[in-house]
């Protein structure tokens, strides 16, 4: 079994990074973020000025990778080719782990461009779970798996969405990457207690969480966009989840409508005010414990 390297010792608030603001944050000076996030699909199989580029900003902050095409829930593995390119990224960049998605992305040699969501069903909860253990062999990182919006359920469900995650990270090593942005879209469109979802997960397990802007429809129906900056629903959650997990890294993503770098530093800014508080609350009740 190949050798894993162990987790580096991440907190703070940092950065998705995006081509939008590639050019700028690499000129720009050195700001607070606390770590970049960087989907190595988008640089594997490139030469010339993008891999020199994330080895610059790699000089400047630490590089986290986050994966959009391993499709853990598809029937099939990812092909060998593509999991040793992955690899040599990964390394490459110095990941102290990798994160993919709780859906499944591919349907044989096709890839679907979605995150689709899996039926909650005992099957599935143990076909993932040995997915990420040969994937984490395969990667030579600890795996995180981040669960997902969506907006419709695949088949009938044997088991609520958060025992089927707890399903699959007993039966795996696997960290989890908590989307509170995501729980609190599926709590509003189905209905569900976004905070006592959150609870009933093993917080112990979480290594990362991830934020975002969402929209609504006239329907009421909420979209898991990246569109938009953090809503404040949404930085009480992440408050209310750091005051339990602690000092766990915070990122924040944006895909659409990608704001100039500053205005993304603002935000970056305002999620690290609102970690901190948490954080302050969290050694309060650690300090009343002992």
């Amino acid at each position: 079994m190949p050798e894993k390297r162990s987790t580096n010792r991440l907190s703070g608030v940092g950065l998705g990074l995006r081509w939008d603001f590639l050019d700028e944050i690499l000129e720009a000076p050195a700001s607070g973020l606390a770590f970049l996030e960087v989907s190595p699909e988008n640089y594997m199989r490139r030469g010339g000025y993008y891999p020199e580029a994330l080895e610059r900003l790699r000089e400047r902050y630490p590089l986290v990778t986050h994966g959009l095409t391993l499709s853990l829930g598809a029937a099939a593995p990812p092909e060998r080719a593509y999991m040793r390119e992955l690899r040599r990224e990964i390394e490459r960049l110095g990941s102290p782990w990798h994160s993919d998605h709780l859906c499944f992305s591919s349907a044989g040699p096709r890839q679907l461009h979605e995150l689709l969501p899996l039926k909650f069903s005992e099957e599935n909860a143990r076909r993932v779970a040995e997915r990420l253990e040969q994937v984490q062999d395969s990667v030579g990182v600890p795996m995180a798996l981040e669960n997902i919006s969506a907006y419709a359920r695949a088949g009938r469900a044997e088991m609520p969405e958060h025992e089927f995650i707890c399903r699959i990270l007993e039966r795996s090593s696997a960290k989890l990457l908590l989307d509170v942005n995501n729980v609190y879209v599926n709590a509003r469109n189905f209905g569900f207690d976004a905070r006592a979802f959150i609870a009933a997960l093993p917080l112990e397990r979480v290594i990362e969480i991830h934020v975002a802007g969402h929209g609504t429809r006239k329907s009421g129906l909420l979209i898991d966009t990246h569109g938009t900056p953090v809503s404040s629903p949404v930085i009480e959650l992440l408050e209310w989840t750091v005051e339990r997990t602690g000092p766990v890294p915070v990122l924040l993503e944006r895909d659409n409508d990608v704001p100039p770098l500053s205005e993304l530093l603002i935000e970056v800014e305002e999620l690290e005010r609102a970690y901190l508080r948490a954080l302050e609350r969290y050694e309060g009740h650690h300090a009343a414990g002992a």
